[in-house]
C-alpha cells in the first residue's frame, strides 16, 4: 500500500543518477512492488478474525516499533521538534483514515478491486491540483481514461448491489486522503527527512488508534493465519517496504521509484485471484489498463519549450 508524497525529500540524496538502473535498484523495485501489492490480500486474511480497527492499530504499532528506533539511531527525530501538529494532522489524513477506510472497505469488496481502486490516487491528485497545474490535452486524456477505468470497474464488479458499492466508496475516499496527504507533505513537510516523518506519523497513529483498538480487542480465538497476516502487514508491507522505497529513490531517483504505482495494483489482483479464488472478470484487466494508462498520462509533465534563438542578421561589410 503505497505512501505517496513521501518522496519529496530523501535522507541522503547521494550521487546523481545515471541513465542506467543497477541490479540492486531492480531488486528493490521488485521488492517494493510486491510488498505494496500484498497488503490487500493480507487485510482480507486478517479481518476474518480481527476487527478492522485492530488490524490497522497492529499494523501501525509494529511499523512504529521498527521505524522509531531507526530514526532515533540516525538522529533524525529532533527534526520533528515544533512540527507536532503537522505530524498528527498528517497521521490522520495519510495513515489513520486511509488505512481504516481500506480495511473496512475490504469487508464488502474483493482484495483485487480494493487494490485497483487505490491505483487511481494519481488521478485524484491531478484533480485536487487542477487550479495550480493547467489541464494539458495529455492530462485530460489521462484523467478521462482513468475515470473510465473506474466506471468499468464500478459498472461490472459492483453489480452485487449496495454493500459492494459502499466498500468501493470507502476505497475511493481513501485515495482522497492519500492524495491530499501528498499535497500536505509538498507544502509543509519538505524540510523533514522522510524516515523521521514516517516514524512520527506511525507513532502518533498508533497512539490515536490505541483506545479504539483496546475496545476492539479480540475476545474469540484468533487463527494463526490472521496473526501472521497482521505481523507481515506491519513489519514487511509497512516498515521494510518504506525503507526499501527510500533506498530505491537513492539508487534510481524519485521518478523511477514512483513507477511502483503502476505495478503493485497488478500484484494485488494476481494474489487475490490466485490465493483467494476471487473471480477474474473481463472488467478487472480492462479497468486496470485504463486506470494505469490514465495515471501515467495524467502525471506526465509537458516537455519544456526551448526558446527559439534570435535570428542573427548578417552584418554588411564596411565599404572601402
Amino acid at each position: 500500500m503505497r505512501h505517496a508524497g513521501l518522496t519529496a525529500v530523501v535522507d541522503d540524496p547521494g550521487p546523481r543518477h545515471d541513465s542506467r538502473v543497477s541490479r540492486r535498484a531492480w531488486l528493490l523495485f521488485a521488492t517494493v512492488s510486491l510488498l505494496w501489492g500484498l497488503p490487500y490480500f493480507l487485510i482480507k486474511v486478517a479481518i476474518v478474525d480481527l476487527s478492522p480497527v485492530f488490524v490497522v492499530f497492529g499494523r501501525t504499532a509494529i511499523a512504529a516499533a521498527v521505524l522509531v528506533p531507526l530514526a532515533a539511531v540516525r538522529r533524525l527525530l529532533p527534526t520533528l521538534r515544533g512540527r507536532l501538529r503537522f505530524v498528527v494532522a498528517l497521521s490522520v489524513v495519510h495513515i489513520v483514515a486511509p488505512f481504516l477506510l481500506i480495511t473496512y472497505g475490504e469487508l464488502y469488496v474483493t482484495s483485487s478491486l480494493a487494490g485497483l481502486i487505490i491505483a487511481v490516487e494519481p488521478i485524484v491528485v491531478g484533480l485536487l491540483l487542477a487550479r495550480a497545474e493547467p489541464f494539458t490535452p495529455l492530462r485530460v486524456v489521462g484523467l478521462a481514461l482513468g475515470l473510465g477505468g473506474v466506471a468499468v470497474l464500478t459498472g461490472v464488479e459492483l453489480s452485487g448491489g449496495g454493500p459492494a458499492v459502499f466498500g468501493a466508496a470507502l476505497g475511493l475516499l481513501a485515495t482522497v486522503g492519500y492524495a491530499y496527504a501528498t499535497i500536505m507533505i509538498q507544502r509543509h513537510g519538505s524540510g523533514i527527512p522522510p524516515t523521521a516523518l514516517v516514524a512520527g506519523s506511525m507513532l502518533s497513529s498508533t497512539v490515536l488508534l490505541a483506545p479504539f483498538a483496546l475496545a476492539a480487542w479480540p475476545t474469540q480465538p484468533v487463527r494463526g493465519a490472521s496473526w501472521a497476516a497482521l505481523i507481515v502487514l506491519g513489519l514487511l508491507c509497512t516498515a521494510v517496504a518504506l525503507i526499501a522505497f527510500y533506498a530505491l529513490i537513492n539508487d534510481a531517483g524519485p521518478n523511477r521509484a514512483g513507477l511502483v504505482t503502476y505495478v503493485n495494483p497488478l500484484v494485488a489482483v494476481a494474489l487475490g485471484v490466485a490465493l483467494l479464488g476471487e473471480p477474474l472478470r473481463w472488467s478487472l484487466p480492462v479497468g486496470a489498463v485504463l486506470i494505469l494508462v490514465g495515471c501515467w498520462l495524467s502525471t506526465r509533465r509537458p516537455r519544456p519549450v526551448r526558446p527559439t534563438p534570435p535570428k542573427v542578421l548578417p552584418v554588411a561589410a564596411e565599404q572601402a
